[in-house]
């Protein structure tokens, strides 16, 4: 960006900064206010100033969306043709093309991260809606071998009335996974954004109903996890939850959704190793090391904040990490020059810190940042210094538990058995990388990785079309490609019997 920017964008959906007047939730194509009148403050991460005020909505709320979500799925949206649906999507796609600017900006002093940054999650929120609005009608089902006489067809229908929760790191990116396959199946939604940074999920919604999106079709309820979106998670109108965040909250999603036997989809993060064998690049992999431990501050589920180093070039990978680290410039995400901005929130660096401060008690050893930057003019903020641990090992709880901070850990390891035996000493298994210079070696080293994406000699990409999801205890069902959009779709076995005759079973 060429200047400095402190304000959000005007919208008929926020409130002034101090102001009462929050009409945040939209239902069955109105923008309102919460029942009981409540607002929430939110507070750009940067400085801790109030940016907007929006509606806390709570359990009626939460109930009035999933009416209205209801009533539309029983009206013509469900019978649109696919093609239809699919143009809507494109339209999306256009209208995010077109207010790029304003939504990058809108996300980077919402969440904290750059301008930069916000700029990228842009491009790929409108990949991903351009990506499903060519799936939209490619797979209309499929005959069935049957016996002579008959007609056996599989075809595809919504699952009915969905609730999209999404995490507070990347805000539209995580719901752009969500409702563009879920509107290309034919399903209605209840959108339930995080209560820390709701901005630019408002903004989609504006962008939907200029689209064209019929009313109701999609709603949102901005408010706390335990108001709306725990009712949402037992509310016996919704079909199927998918929510993208915390272990924790993840379980008590799947209690709430059991009495209903609920459709549910959860990605619940990782701890994700990002190997290196002593036959690569030096510089180039720690330069995609700094990228996968502290792109957006490390608050990133597939981060790879556990690296497994070998002990031929362990210290000199780590000397040179930390010298880097050290060097990275933080500050607010709408100036030029800052690669990484504040944590999400104070409470969120407390628990940075306080993880931070049981690793040192383990007898890990930092050898980078390890606390809160010295520099006056970022006092008021949430930032906390890139911090490299060594000395590391899988006894450790910072090396076992999920930081979401920017914080990365390093194990050695002697042979390609036993780096493959740490990167799968998890509980979860989202992602994972692994650097080497054998091609052969990084292909057996991947196959035996239990994790939803690896990537050789390379950190963090990904595609649309290609899914997203973990083993174990990162979630259940996967995002994006062809499996994305199954999540979202029932399939029904349709039988018909082309000459019917008496069976005299019965005589």
């Amino acid at each position: 960006m060429n200047e400095r920017h402190d304000t959000l964008p005007e919208a008929p959906y926020l409130a002034p900064a101090g102001s009462v007047r929050a009409t945040s939730i939209h239902v069955d194509g109105e923008w309102r206010a919460a029942r009981d009148g409540r607002v929430r403050e939110i507070v750009d991460p940067a400085d801790a100033s109030v940016l907007t005020v929006v509606s806390e909505g709570g359990p009626d709320d939460a109930g009035d969306a999933v009416a209205a979500a209801r009533r539309a799925f029983s009206g013509p949206w469900r019978s649109t043709p696919a093609g239809e649906r699919g143009l809507l999507l494109e339209r999306v796609a256009g209208l995010l093309r077109r207010d790029r600017a304003e939504i990058a900006l809108a996300e980077s002093l919402d969440t904290g991260k750059t301008v930069e940054e916000g700029g990228i999650d842009v491009d790929d929120v409108t990949a991903v809606f351009r990506y499903y609005a060519g799936l939209a009608d490619k797979d209309a089902g499929r005959l069935v071998s049957a016996p002579e006489g008959v007609q056996s067809r599989i075809v595809y229908e919504p699952v009915g009335v969905c609730a999209l929760i999404t995490p507070w790191n990347y805000p539209l990116l995580q719901l752009s996974w969500k409702l563009a396959p879920a509107l290309a199946a034919g399903n209605t939604c209840v959108v339930k954004p995080t209560e820390v940074t709701p901005v630019t999920t408002l903004k989609l919604m504006e962008l939907l109903v200029e689209a064209g999106v019929p009313a109701g079709v999609v709603n949102v309820v901005t408010g706390s996890g335990p108001g709306p979106g725990a009712a949402l998670a037992a509310h016996p109108g919704v079909d199927l939850v998918s929510f993208t965040g915390g272990l924790d909250t993840g379980r008590r999603i799947m209690a709430a959704a059991a009495p209903t036997v609920k459709r549910i989809a959860l990605e619940l993060g990782g701890k994700n190793p990002n190997i290196v064998f002593p036959d690569v690049d030096l510089d180039t992999a720690v330069d995609h090391a700094l990228s996968a431990a502290f792109f957006h501050s490390g608050q990133v589920c597939s981060a790879g904040a556990r690296l497994i180093v070998h002990e031929d070039v362990h210290d000199a990978f780590t000397a040179e990490l930390a010298r880097r680290a050290d060097a990275i410039r933080l500050g607010r995400g709408q100036d030029r020059g800052v690669r990484c901005g504040p944590l999400v929130s104070e409470h969120h660096r407390a628990k940075v810190e306080a993880a931070v401060a049981r690793g040192v008690e383990e007898g890990a050893r930092i050898i980078a940042g390890g606390g809160r930057p010295a520099e006056p003019e970022l006092r008021d903020g949430y930032f906390h210094r890139p911090t490299v641990f060594v000395d590391c090992d899988r006894s450790m709880d910072i090396v076992r538990t999920e930081v979401f901070g920017p914080v990365v850990t390093v194990e050695r390891f002697r042979t390609e058995e036993e780096a493959i035996a740490l990167g799968n000493d998890t509980d979860y298994g989202l992602s994972g990388g692994v650097w080497t210079g054998d091609t052969a070696r990084g292909e057996r080293v991947a196959a035996a990785l239990r994790h939803g994406t690896v990537w050789i000699n390379d950190y963090g990409p990904y595609f649309p079309g290609a899914e997203w999801g973990g083993f174990g205890r990162s979630g259940i069902g996967r995002e994006l490609g062809p499996s994305g959009l199954a999540e979202y779709r029932e399939a029904k076995h349709i039988y018909r019997n082309l000459s019917p005759e008496p069976q005299r079973w019965f005589g």
